[in-house]
């Protein structure tokens, strides 16, 4: 795993926004909604499945990981068993950066909350083959500007 800062790509979220929202029941004739907030029709394409749970009040919560967790369960196609039953397909969790965990468990400096970035990377057994795999996710992190501040 490879914690990285990514300075300027964090956003304030405008709470307010959000708030005042509006969903739309209305289709135009192509039979897609209207934009609106977040969504717009125009990024829409094919998929066997989704789920989303959100928490928009922003506060931490393992109730929103267990949530996501039965998503999964009910998409099993897609994020348990593929055509190979030992291997899932890439079906994941976006949740927040366990900062407190995080100041715990490395034994680098973090920056603050929201200031840092987390990769997760699941590299090869072969040693030679996962140092050259290394030094690829540090070229190409110092060639966006960023910072490899440690792995774990």
């Amino acid at each position: 795993m490879a914690v990285t800062i990514m300075e300027g790509l964090m956003a304030n979220k405008n709470d307010q926004a959000l708030r005042d929202v509006r969903v739309m029941p209305a289709k135009p004739a192509n039979g897609r909604p209207k934009p609106v907030g977040l969504y717009d029709p125009a990024n829409e394409h094919d998929a066997c499945g989704l789920g989303m749970i959100a928490n928009i009040d922003n506060s931490a919560s393992h109730d929103i990981v267990e949530s996501g967790l039965k998503i999964l369960i009910n998409l099993t196609h897609r994020g348990a068993v593929g055509a190979d039953p030992l291997m899932g397909d890439g079906a994941g969790m976006l949740v927040q950066i366990p900062h407190g965990f995080f100041v715990k468990s490395v034994d680098f400096e973090l920056p603050e909350t929201g200031q840092y970035a987390v990769a997760m990377l699941f590299y090869p057994n072969d040693e030679k083959l996962k140092a050259k795999c290394a030094e690829k996710l540090i070229n190409c992190a110092r060639a966006e500007g960023l910072e490899i501040l440690g792995t774990r």
